[in-house]
């Protein structure tokens, strides 16, 4: 592992009277006025940046006016899950008579609006579908809702293909011709800010004058939740909504689902952080879609009864531990595939396969194997009918969406479909092309990167002095974000003197340190090291990469490194 510094432009911006190290910690971060740092929700991009929005409000009023019926259709994971929730109980709030949603289960139907989820959402005799978090591929399943007489409203973040469905409106800011200057938005992003459309138009019409105007800033605390747990980008606007939702939750305004989750994960609700939504709450939510059937993490989420939410949290963190065991089983079926293949055979691009394989854990263990030896990876499962359903995680600089989009269109009919992001994309094939396609996707990976782009590299924003250890400059980091997907928590490192050494719990190293001066005494945690390395009593000096944090026991704060990486010095 390499430890480099974070790139600083020439000259710090001017962002108010912040102390220098934070100056300096935004601007690494492409923060360049104080006026990024307004994180009030005045700050937002006006929704009339949209390209579609008009045209999806239309049909939202005349469903409101009209009392339709409404059918939201969501996906699978922690975006979808908020997504759907969001637009259910928005469009509740804002007065839509007859509002449901459906959620595919992946086993069964597989990802986005297929014309076998239409066929299931007609048995609900809806009027009006509603996607959130996909449809903008979903061109067959749109043509399937609308022979049978449903409008169609697409609302979603992914990348395009070449052909956009002929849904009555389309909200996406990925789509062609949308000018919206946030590309970053999640599924739940897309949907609130159609909901803030929506609510807009109905009070031009009137509909508030003798009653309050509904507060759909109660749904912020789910739209942080999606945001963060889908790793989208945090820009500017990201942050807004992700600050937003924090400051419901720390205040105790948090919807009772989300409370739930917290209390079963024994973590305190006024101090929890971003990394607590996507470390602590998405995987819990996440567990549902994985293992079951979403809807129950959804259920988990629109509920006002507190009892209920309890037990259905208990459930989500059940599954969780089960998708944790199921996980560590498919992570050693792995590294057992690869154990023997020397570093210099190794593929730039991994692709791994085992009939066994969970559908459901395949883009955890993708991410994993990814981490573990820093080149893009796909893992594949068996979907049945004689196809591998993948879930690929990418690296710094490989767009893996597009470089699927290379491979197909090299190999025609290699890929039954594909779809998603930068970072993270997922695709379906005949099980007899998964050699010809690990072979072309090694290629693609070798066209773009060379082989110092295989090695891992973490971003450090310098050392920190012996009187910056304290307390309050932790306070100020874990409260200066929030911190996500570009925009990283800071990260520092340093040599420290190696006092003290223990595993705690199977895998977790509690050190105490000194600082190389001999100055101070400090407490880190370094999570999931290797057994085979750590303990080791003969190293008396170590490197760190470290973020700073605060820990609290029976009332205490102390300072704390959070380590993420440890080397003997």
């Amino acid at each position: 592992m390499r430890i480099d510094p974070r790139p600083l432009p020439a000259v710090l911006p001017f962002l108010g009277e912040l102390p220098p190290l934070l100056t300096r910690l935004y601007a690494a971060r492409g923060v360049q006025s104080e006026a990024e740092l307004d994180k009030s929700l005045a700050r937002l991009i006006p929704y009339q940046q949209l390209k579609g929005i008009d045209a999806a409000v239309d049909l939202l009023v005349t469903a409101l006016e009209q009392r339709q019926r409404i059918l939201i259709v969501g996906d699978f994971d922690a975006d979808g899950a908020t997504a759907s929730t969001v637009g259910t109980l928005g469009l509740r709030l804002l007065g839509a008579a007859h509002v449901d949603y459906l959620v595919p289960n992946r086993f069964e139907y597989g990802y986005g609006l297929t014309p076998e989820i239409v066929a299931v959402a007609l048995q609900r005799a809806p009027q009006l579908l509603i996607t959130v978090d996909n449809g903008i591929s979903s061109v067959e399943g749109v043509a399937a809702a609308k022979a049978a007489g449903l409008q169609v409203l697409v609302t979603d973040h992914h990348l395009p293909g070449d052909e956009l469905p002929a849904a009555d409106a389309i909200v996406n800011p990925n789509q062609p011709g949308c000018e919206f200057p946030s590309k970053a938005l999640a599924g739940v992003g897309v949907i609130f800010y159609v909901l803030m459309a929506l609510r807009a138009r109905l009070r031009s019409l009137g509909w508030y004058a003798n009653t309050p105007q509904p507060n759909i800033g109660e749904l912020l605390d789910l739209v942080a939740l999606g945001s963060v747990a889908d790793v989208v980008p945090l820009d500017a606007n990201n942050r807004i909504l992700v600050h937003q939702g924090l400051e419901r939750i720390r205040a105790g305004r948090a919807r009772p689902g989300i409370k739930a989750i917290l209390d079963v994960a024994k973590r305190d609700a006024s101090r929890i952080t971003s990394t607590d939504l996507g470390f602590i709450l998405g995987p819990r939510l996440n567990a549902a879609g994985r293992l079951d059937d979403m809807s129950l993490g959804i259920e988990c989420l629109l509920t006002t009864d507190v009892a209920a939410a309890r037990e259905m949290a208990a459930q989500l963190d059940g599954m969780n531990q089960d998708r944790k065991s199921i996980e560590q089983g498919m992570q050693r079926e792995a590294l057992a595939q690869l154990k023997d293949l020397p570093v210099e055979s190794m593929p730039y691009g991994l692709c791994l396969f085992d009939p066994e394989w969970h559908q459901g854990v395949i883009g955890i263990l993708a991410s994993r194997m990814k981490e573990r030896y820093f080149r893009p990876t796909i893992a594949f499962a068996d979907a049945g009918d004689g196809l591998l359903k993948g879930s690929g995680r990418s690296v710094q600089g490989f767009h893996i969406r597009d470089a699927l989009a290379v491979v197909a269109s090299q190999h025609p009919n290699l890929i039954a479909k594909y779809g998603g992001h930068a970072m993270a994309a997922g695709l379906t094939l005949p099980e007899e092309n998964f050699p010809l396609f690990a072979e072309a996707f090694d290629a693609e990976v070798r066209r773009q990167l060379r082989e110092e782009d295989l090695t891992g590299r973490l971003l450090s924003d310098g050392t920190l002095a012996v009187e910056e250890f304290h307390l309050e400059l932790a306070r100020a980091l874990r409260h200066a974000g929030p911190w996500g997907q570009h925009f990283p928590e800071p990260l520092f490192h340093g040599v420290f003197q190696l006092v003290e050494q223990r595993v705690v719990g199977e895998r977790h190293l509690k050190v105490v340190l000194k600082s190389e001066c001999g100055a101070v005494k400090l407490d880190g945690i370094a999570f999931g090291v290797d057994r085979e390395v750590w303990p080791n009593p003969t190293v008396k000096w170590v490197e760190l990469a470290y973020k700073l944090d605060v820990n609290e026991f029976r009332g205490n704060e102390t300072v704390q490194l959070m380590i993420a990486h440890i080397e003997p010095r």
